[in-house]
């Protein structure tokens, strides 16, 4: 039976995801972003909290971890090279590894770059990836503690993924992302095409994740490093893919 997903909005930006695992009944928090509206939600659905599985350490995916621990007694799972500073960490994880959910699995990739040991969790059954900061649509995370070569293989990764994966980021920040994209790869009509249809669900008060890989292979700049129509727009052709990405993350920073 599939994963049932349900997403609600936190803080400001982020975004909440509960996983249910229909054959256990197990259910997991993707990071702890907001302990009030994941308890909320917990209750609306009439579900038992078991899991957090941490992407990164950063505050608005981790900061909730103890408080959800000692309410629920659930098990945390995390990244083990950020394992200091993942609160409650109970399990460890990296490149390669597997987890259970019930009967539901997810493979972890580490995708250092935003923060050093930055992992994500590619449930392939159900054509679903929870991602992070690592990736939002039509953009991605600033490299706060990695290099561009890390982020750019990091992506890479997120790339090589079955193309109809449903890509769960952490942050609605796709309008101001599909503005960016705009400058630097002005000539993308899919992208334009996108981007209206953003403008279209934000007034509507929809959100624009999750995303799918397809689209963001065809529409996102920080996927698109090796395509000589965005190297020729930011006048980089002939330049190398890790460039290309590092001057286009370059540009976001000053966007």
């Amino acid at each position: 039976m599939p994963l049932e997903i349900r997403q609600f909005p936190c803080l400001s930006d982020n975004y909440g995801f509960l996983i249910r695992d229909a054959v256990s009944g197990e259910v997991a928090t993707i990071d702890t972003p907001d302990v009030e509206a994941i308890n909320a939600e917990l209750d609306r659905a009439g579900w038992r909290l078991t899991h957090i599985l941490n992407t990164h350490h950063h505050w608005d995916h981790a900061g909730g971890n103890l408080a959800l621990k000692e309410k629920w007694g659930c098990r945390i799972i995390g990244p083990k090279a950020e394992a200091a500073r993942i609160p409650g960490l109970d399990e460890p994880v990296g490149d390669g590894d597997r987890v259970r959910l019930g009967a539901s699995e997810a493979r972890i990739y580490d995708t250092p770059g935003h923060t050093a040991g930055h992992i994500i969790y590619h449930f392939a059954d159900d054509g679903a990836a929870f991602v992070g900061d690592t990736i939002f649509a039509m953009g991605c995370g600033r490299l706060f503690e990695g290099t561009p070569a890390q982020m750019w293989a990091s992506l890479s990764k997120i790339a090589a993924l079955p193309p109809h994966t449903e890509l769960y980021c952490a942050h609605e920040y796709t309008q101001g992302n599909a503005s960016f994209a705009l400058t630097v790869d002005p000539c993308n009509a899919d992208l334009k095409r996108r981007a209206a249809e953003v403008d279209r669900l934000r007034a509507a008060g929809a959100p624009t994740v999750p995303t799918n890989l397809a689209i963001e292979l065809k529409t996102n700049p920080f996927l698109r490093a090796a395509d000589e129509n965005l190297k020729a727009a930011i006048g980089m052709t002939g330049a190398s893919t890790v460039d290309v990405f590092a001057e286009t993350r370059r540009r976001k920073d000053n966007f």
